[in-house]
């Protein structure tokens, strides 16, 4: 319920309204008023008018006579210009009148009566001033006083005197009217006046009045504000204090998980490593099945490290337009190996697909991730469904979620007809080591995995789940435009090995690390040579001519590798390099993405791992 408005506010809200309307109608009255008196005024010159036109048809009339009975005297042709000018005005005069008295019917008929004893009477001089041209003229007394003309001028006259009191009569009504139209217009604004001073005074005292009840509910309203905010901080207090009680759990969840997988990854290496030195001293070597132990561990490790990273989003990725069709045509036999028989897969592939630009092996491996945990969701079988399209997020979607920009994108949709997921659960469902699987078959790592790939690739995620109707999981990859063709990946080719002419300078702060590297290149048949430091490796590169290869480690205490290789190359354009590094924000990585033309070999690696990259390297 909206809280009611304070009583003097009330006031002052229908008094603002009563004086508005008030002044609105006198505003209106006022000018009504102005234009009725303005009306009875244009009336009342028109009248004049009326009587003016009168007066000159009587003034050219009484010219016509008098100019003729001077011509009839005299017999002088003196006379006749007034007389002639007078008949000329007299039809335009009568036209005048005709027009001015349009709005009168009884003024019109008197005209008309008009009209015709001035057509007789001008006819009647003319005849006379025609005869008394030729010498047949009469007596001019005698024609002056005949009967006819008498008569004539006595109906001229009386109805001349006629029309003229008409107009006086309609003067007088309209200066009546128009008199009381101004006492009225100015009683009104004197009324309006009043008025308005009247409700002015009380507005003033009501308004000072509100004005005091509203400095004391601002005075209410700031104390409230204060108390109000008070709770908001308690209240940002009490929810940042849980955001941080719930990022600790994620915290504890994700150690706890990552000390759970290493304690058993680094058991089995320790254990393995022991058994070995023991046969060793008896003088046993069956040790290959401890050696396998250690080293399938130890895979494992690298495995959870680098699925640790992509969560993090911190993993290396080498992007590359690639489609996403082709990549999936090509996944179908990986697939069916890994989801075996009892799971049918159907893929849908859209015509006319965008590419995108994407780590294509870290895309394959997102793709085996969803499609793994969907094969853990059909154990009595079904059917799995790779879909590709074309789609655009638009900003209201983009929007709602807030971690991705709108634009157009790649999708790729993986679809199973499993047991699904409740809400709760796939709001989980990328948590780092959540997991609703049993003991011991599955790390909770392989959707944090997906997760953090598609993220680092400026794409979108999204799961579609409902119990027992199965889940779809949407990828979402920014579209690509551009020239650069795909590659294309060989696949099953021996790596070859090196040989002593080719000789590689191992650049490695950690002695063991670099002790294992400088081993292992030379087990492969090339040449080394290693330093600690980046000044000794630049001494050992000017006495060495024949260095073809700097292997760095990106981070080291006395300045990065990338500073190393770009004084190194500046000694020797020709000289090829290779860096590695077990972390990635750093000077060869921004953004997740390799710099351009920057080889990469992530720790930790394998034999094999290394001898392929070396190789491909001095190979380019």
């Amino acid at each position: 319920m909206p809280p009611s408005r304070p009583k003097p506010l009330t006031f002052l809200y229908w008094s603002l309204i009563a004086t508005t309307i008030l002044a609105a109608v006198l505003a209106v009255g006022t000018f009504w008023l102005a234009a009725r008196t303005q009306t009875e005024d244009d009336w009342v010159r028109h009248t004049l008018a009326v009587r003016n036109q009168i007066a000159q048809i009587i003034i050219l009339m009484q010219r016509a006579e008098s100019s003729a009975r001077g011509y009839q005297l005299t017999e002088h042709a003196a006379f006749l210009r007034p007389y002639e000018n007078s008949v000329i005005a007299l039809p335009a005069a009568l036209n005048k009148m005709a027009i001015l008295v349009g709005d009168n019917p009884r003024q019109q008929r008197s005209l008309e009566q008009l009209r015709e004893l001035v057509a007789d009477r001008v006819t009647a001089l003319r005849d006379t001033i025609k005869e008394d041209r030729i010498g047949r003229m009469r007596p001019p007394v005698a024609a002056a006083s005949s009967g006819t003309a008498l008569k004539t001028m006595h109906a001229f006259h009386g109805l001349v005197a006629a029309m003229t009191a008409e107009e006086d009569r309609l003067l007088a009504l309209r200066q009546s009217r128009s008199t009381t139209l101004g006492i009225l217009l100015q009683g009104s604004a004197g009324t309006s006046f009043l008025l308005i001073c009247a409700v002015g005074t009380l507005v003033g005292f009501t308004t000072r009045r509100s004005f005091m009840e509203l400095a004391a509910a601002r005075d209410r309203l700031m104390l409230t504000n204060q108390e109000l905010l008070e709770q908001i901080n308690l209240r940002e207090s009490a929810e940042s204090q849980l955001r941080q009680a719930q990022k600790m759990e994620a915290i504890g969840q994700l150690t706890g998980g990552i000390a759970h997988d290493f304690n058993n990854m680094l058991g089995v290496i320790s254990g393995s490593l022991d058994l070995i030195q023991r046969r060793i001293r008896k003088g046993d070597f069956g040790v290959e099945r401890f050696i396998v132990a250690a080293v399938k561990a130890s895979e494992r490790a690298t495995v959870l490290t680098q699925r640790l990273l992509a969560f993090a989003r911190q993993q290396p990725l080498a992007p590359e337009p690639l489609d996403a069709n082709r990549m999936i045509t090509n996944m179908s036999d990986l697939l069916r190996s890994t989801l075996g028989e009892h799971i049918a897969i159907e893929t849908v592939a859209a015509a006319g697909m965008w590419r995108t630009k994407a780590d294509a092996h870290q895309l394959e491996n997102a793709i085996l991730n969803v499609a793994i945990n969907a094969r853990d969701a059909m154990q009595t079988g079904g059917r799995l469904t790779i879909e590709t399209a074309n789609a655009y997020l638009d900003e209201a979607y983009c929007r709602h979620y807030g971690d991705v920009n709108a634009g157009q994108f790649v999708m790729i949709a993986i679809t199973d007809t499993g047991i699904g997921m409740n809400p709760d659960i796939a709001l989980r469902a990328f948590d780092p080591f959540f997991t609703t699987k049993p003991a011991g078959t599955g790390t909770g790592l392989g959707l944090s995995q997906v997760y953090g790939f598609v993220k680092q690739s400026r794409g979108h995620i999204k799961i579609y789940s409902e119990p027992g109707a199965g889940t779809t999981v949407k990828i979402y990859l920014p579209r690509f435009i551009g020239d650069a063709q795909e590659k294309i990946r060989p696949s099953g080719i021996p790596v070859a090995t090196g040989n002593a002419s080719e000789t590689v300078l191992v650049v490695e702060d950690d002695p063991l690390m670099r002790r294992l590297t400088t081993d292992a290149l030379r087990e492969l048949g090339y040449t080394v040579y290693d330093s600690d430091k980046a000044s000794d490796a630049l001494a050992i590169l000017d006495r060495t001519p024949g260095i073809k290869l700097l292997f760095t480690d990106v981070v080291m205490p006395e300045g990065d590798g990338r500073k190393l290789a770009i004084e190194a190359t500046r000694r020797r354009p020709d000289l090829k390099v290779l860096f590695t590094t077990g972390y990635t924000p750093n000077a060869v990585v921004h953004g997740g993405v390799l710099d351009a033309g920057v080889q990469l070999l992530a720790k930790p690696f394998t034999l094999e791992q290394l001898a392929a990259k070396v190789r491909s390297v001095l190979d380019a």
